[in-house]
């Protein structure tokens, strides 16, 4: 059994996909692409995608040999998956054919926009090819890489933040302060996933745009597995409730995290019982014992309105540590800071930020935890993936592009043809025809990662992670990434559509 948990490959599709090879017309070429049509939060001042993932599925799914075994399992098990548990048609004999001849791997071509690649929404991230015997099976993969959407959109939201977070430091913090930047979004969201697999991907998106993080398997998995074991996240001790509520007092609770951690950095929640008086009362009661040791104690407030909250401890921090005036005129705070963890969207981090200014207090004084609204709170249609057929070559020779065009619903309109992504002059990635691209063009964006069974050579994460920092600052927020040339064939298959639909 070669696939996730003994389950045969051929049942990580979905149920309809192992019928579509008797439904396909006689083909000996087709391709099929995968796009983001549109932005995350449908923000249309920025159409930016950050894409990233497409690795893990490869190399988890898709260049794993299918077995004998495989077919003799989903054989068993498709016997009865049609209605009234009846056999359900999948192309036995296709996927034997490929077990025997291709040495198991499944017969197509990836092509795929490298890792940590910056784009507009209608770019092709992904493009597959299937010819001969095999091409009724280009999309039969959909299903698995179709999921790119996840890690894609936890790393473009995980930007998105750095950015307003990146806009407050160019605002409030000196260049001595800005070595801070690369922690103030940290990764809560392990806990609310739905699985360590959903964690492990959807926390290494975030890692391209922070080192901040307490999704250990993510980290962990980076480090060893994407960066030749080379560090790439951090996070520091913390106390949580239960240790809080364990001790008779509060009081105690934080003399023994300063005992344990106090020549360092350490965080410790503040509102397991009452978050005014643990800032107002307690704190100043244990700041003897926290200068002593001399690190940096971070508050974390876990309840109330995130505003009011980060405010109530940067000022009673000021009261009871003090602060000094920056170059740009912003308090910072000594020996001690804030990380808000509760409630933190894109539009409460602002807010926030936008608080913090007008209070005097510089960015740097402020960490942010983001759990489930980071790793959970999205899905495939925030920001609308989808795969699509583009390109068939029937077998008698005819060449046709494809597109879909539903009246009901122009969103969902996709691409004809086969595609190159080529950056112009200003660096931005434009979507052409494969026919105005040079055969094997460096310059063309999408590179073959799988190729029946030959995988490419992966770039490591600090490699994708100086990609990402260089090419999204420079990317126009917007952009008609669409060529000329693709117009031109686009209003063609559209015409061509008409034609047929009014002779039909």
């Amino acid at each position: 059994m070669s696939g996730f948990r003994g389950l045969p490959l051929l049942v990580m599709a979905d149920s309809y996909k192992p019928s579509h090879s008797l439904l396909f017309p006689d083909s000996v070429k087709s391709v099929a692409y995968g796009e983001f049509r549109k932005s995350y939060d449908n923000d249309k001042e920025d159409t930016r995608v950050l894409f990233c993932g497409i690795r893990y599925i490869i190399e988890n799914y898709i260049a794993i040999k299918w077995t004998q075994k495989d077919v003799d399992l989903a054989e068993k098990f498709f016997s009865t998956h049609n209605a009234g548990f009846t056999p359900f048609p999948f192309p036995k004999d296709l996927f034997l054919k490929f077990i025997k001849e291709n040495d198991g791997y499944f017969p197509v071509k990836i092509e795929a926009l490298p890792e940590g690649t910056s784009c507009h929404v209608h770019t092709p991230v992904f493009q597959i090819t299937a010819e001969k015997e095999y091409s009724s099976l280009v999309t039969f993969l959909e299903t698995q890489l179709t999921m790119v959407w996840y890690p894609t959109t936890v790393a473009t939201l995980s930007r998105r933040a750095r950015d307003r977070i990146e806009k407050a430091y160019q605002e409030t913090v000196d260049d001595d302060g800005y070595w801070s930047l690369e922690s103030r979004l940290h990764d809560f969201g392990f806990r609310g996933t739905t699985c360590i697999e959903q964690s492990i991907i959807g926390g290494s998106a975030h890692l391209l745009n922070f080192s901040g993080t307490d999704t250990m398997s993510a980290a962990y998995y980076v480090q060893f597995t994407l960066n030749n074991g080379n560090p790439i996240a951090t996070s520091i001790p913390a106390t949580e409730h239960s240790i809080m509520t364990a001790y008779k007092s509060e009081r105690e609770a934080m003399l023994q995290e300063i005992n344990q951690y106090g020549s360092g950095a350490y965080s410790c929640v503040m509102d397991s019982y009452d978050y005014s008086n643990a800032l107002n009362k307690i704190l100043p009661s244990i700041s003897k014992q926290k200068n002593e040791k001399g690190g940096y104690m971070v508050l974390r407030p876990d309840s109330g309105d995130p505003v009011e909250a980060v405010l109530m401890a940067l000022k009673a921090a000021d009261e009871v540590f003090g602060s000094d005036v920056n170059k740009k005129g912003y308090k910072v705070i000594r020996g001690a800071g804030v990380i808000q963890g509760d409630a933190i969207t894109i539009s409460s981090l602002e807010k926030i930020l936008k608080a913090i200014k007008e209070a005097g207090y510089s960015a740097q004084n402020v960490a942010y935890g983001m759990g489930g609204g980071l790793l959970q709170k999205l899905n495939r249609d925030t920001m609308s993936f989808a795969t699509k057929l583009s390109h068939l070559t029937y077998s008698d020779g005819e060449a046709r592009d494809i597109m879909k065009t539903p009246k009901s619903d122009t969103g969902k309109i996709s691409l004809p043809g086969e595609f190159g992504v080529i950056k112009n002059k200003e660096g931005v990635p434009i979507v052409h025809p494969k026919e105005n691209c040079l055969e094997n063009d460096p310059k063309n964006l999408l590179k073959v990662v799988y190729d029946h069974g030959k995988v490419c050579e992966w770039e490591d994460f600090d490699t994708i992670r100086k990609r990402v920092a260089k090419e999204w600052p420079s990317l126009p927020p917007t952009y008609d990434n669409i060529s000329p040339e693709l117009k031109v064939k686009i209003g063609k298959v559209v015409q061509e559509i008409k034609e047929r639909q009014k002779n039909s």
